[in-house]
């Protein structure tokens, strides 16, 4: 596998054009910089960014996905190539949506491994809380682990979401306690969003918003329909596979990436504006730094229990979306999630 990196254009007067083989972002101020399109596997356009429509052809042929995100992170849109892989996957992907049983049995295994990587993230805070903090995210790494237990007993995907909803409150209290405990000047009460509330909850929107672009990539390479998931079902305009798929890897992507950078203050309160109406968004400045930090944790190593290796966390979402095809079209008799290592 070939893993590349993503162009990340935060300027909001930049112009995205195509020429001689390379991609050309003229900024605001005139300043050009030229990248070769066969270097980058996806392009995030942040803010009010323009492409050309030669370059959104050259990216489509190439299979290099172009996303736009508002500055909270909310996708406004991700444009890719033609849909590729073998029609019949697609064809398995929607009778396992169909067949009841079998979309249940997904959505047992994506929230269990969602569950699973919350609960480890969990035991890593535990490890550097002093003794009271300690006992606290101890009770709560227990009250998820007994949510996972119960996954299996889910009768319907409103039950399995109830599971997945109930150990990610208990997540975000984890959090909460952790972040208080580590004096990072940022406090977190409740995760909020549409719109962001507070610096943390920014951050957290911010970096699910990449993810999501990742994944849907991701998705789309192997030849699976985002459009069709199991954990959060079928509706109109909502990229429920891509949504189902990112659950199992925020924790692992996201969150322990923005709870790091929070916990060791490479963030503080002045890498953030609020608005009047009580929004809160990263910094246009802040979000450079961000990304960049960001781009050098993907490049990071974990190790993967399934393939038996080490890849870079750049590869989950690909990875995770192989698996999910060759579960689909029989050659495995079960979706294996990724869970990390604590």
């Amino acid at each position: 596998m070939r893993f590349l990196t993503s162009l990340y254009v935060t300027d909001h007067r930049a112009r995205i054009s195509f020429r001689d083989g390379s991609l050309l972002v003229t900024r605001g101020d005139g300043s050009r910089t030229r990248v070769p399109v066969e270097a980058v596997d996806g392009i995030v356009m942040i803010g009010h960014a323009q492409v050309t429509s030669e370059a959104l052809a050259a990216c489509a042929a190439r299979h290099v996905r172009v996303s736009s995100l508002q500055g909270n992170g909310r996708i406004r849109y991700i444009v890719g190539g033609a849909l590729g892989g073998n029609v019949h996957l697609r064809l398995a992907q929607y009778e396992a949506a169909r067949d009841q049983e079998q979309s249940l049995r997904l959505a047992r295994w994506l929230v269990a491994g969602k569950l699973q990587n919350a609960r480890r993230m969990v035991q890593r805070w535990c490890w550097d809380a002093k003794l009271r903090p300690r006992r606290h995210l101890e009770k709560i790494e227990v009250a998820i682990r007994e949510r996972i237990a119960r996954v299996p007993s889910a009768n319907s995907a409103d039950s399995a979401r109830g599971f997945e909803g109930e150990g990610t409150r208990l997540y975000f209290e984890a959090m909460r306690a952790h972040l208080g405990a580590t004096d990072s000047g940022f406090e977190f009460e409740t995760r909020t969003r549409r719109p962001p509330r507070d610096p943390v909850n920014a951050a957290l929107s911010f970096a699910y918003g990449i993810v999501l672009t990742e994944v849907t990539g991701a998705l789309e390479s192997v030849g699976l329909d985002t459009q069709i998931g199991f954990l959060h079902g079928v509706r109109a305009g909502r990229p429920s596979l891509a949504l189902d798929l990112m659950e199992e890897l925020r924790p692992t992507l996201a969150d322990r990436f923005v709870v790091g950078m929070l916990a060791r203050r490479s963030l503080s309160v002045d890498d953030f504006i609020s608005t009047p109406g009580g929004a809160c968004y990263l910094a246009d400045g802040s979000r450079r730094a961000f990304l960049a930090a960001y781009e050098s944790f993907k490049s990071e190593t974990v190790h993967h229990a399934i393939l038996d290796r080490d890849v870079p966390r750049a590869a989950l979402p690909l990875v995770q979306s192989i698996l999910l095809a060759r579960y689909l079209r029989g050659d495995l008799p079960a979706y294996p999630p990724y869970v990390s290592e604590a």
